[in-house]
């Protein structure tokens, strides 16, 4: 990751069965996820897990394949058929841009404090444990300090399509660079 933060990287370790049908951390992967960038000098992403397909395959080592596959080339905000576990690491005073995903969102703030900016103009500061549940609406998150990082961590799900006012709600990534959309 290019940005400098004093966020201590996290760990992540995935289990696995043995051949004796032991519980072990499977060490076919980094214990480090890699953080990225999304937008230059705006936040970094890392992507924890992501699965594709429902119910998730664990024969054979499917989803872990399916993850390797998405560690060489990180899919959009939202996986389609699957689900997506991220890092967002928030340079202090930014904010993201007004976006919606067809997705349902768990968001926990780790550390620091941010305001879920709603397109209505309503907000809530989440400080350090608060959830936000992300019903595909249109959203931006602002790191309220211009000295401290925020970090959240998320768990993405796709939803069914669906309308409002007889209008069928699509995405919107507000312009993001290098995300492609997930419709």
């Amino acid at each position: 990751m290019a940005l400098h933060n004093k966020l201590s990287h996290p760990k992540r370790y995935i289990t696995t069965t043995n051949e004796e049908g032991l519980a072990i951390i499977d060490k076919s992967l980094p214990e480090d996820a890699p953080f990225y960038e999304l937008r230059p000098g705006d936040a970094a992403f890392a992507q924890c897990y992501v699965t594709s397909g429902f119910p998730t395959k664990l024969a054979d080592n499917a989803d872990l394949n399916v993850y390797s596959d998405f560690l060489k080339q990180p899919p959009g905000l939202v996986v389609n058929n699957g689900t997506v576990l991220r890092y967002v690491d928030i340079l202090p005073g930014q904010t993201s841009p007004m976006h919606k995903t067809l997705s349902l969102d768990y968001g926990v703030v780790l550390e620091g404090n941010v305001e879920l900016v709603l397109d209505s103009g309503e907000t809530r500061v989440l400080k350090r444990g608060d959830i936000a549940v992300q019903r595909a609406t249109m959203h931006a998150w602002r790191n309220l300090s211009d000295t401290e990082w925020v970090r959240m961590l998320y768990v993405l799900q796709p939803v069914q399509p669906f309308s409002v006012n007889g209008k069928k709600v699509k995405e919107d990534l507000g312009g993001m660079h290098g995300v492609a959309d997930s419709t």
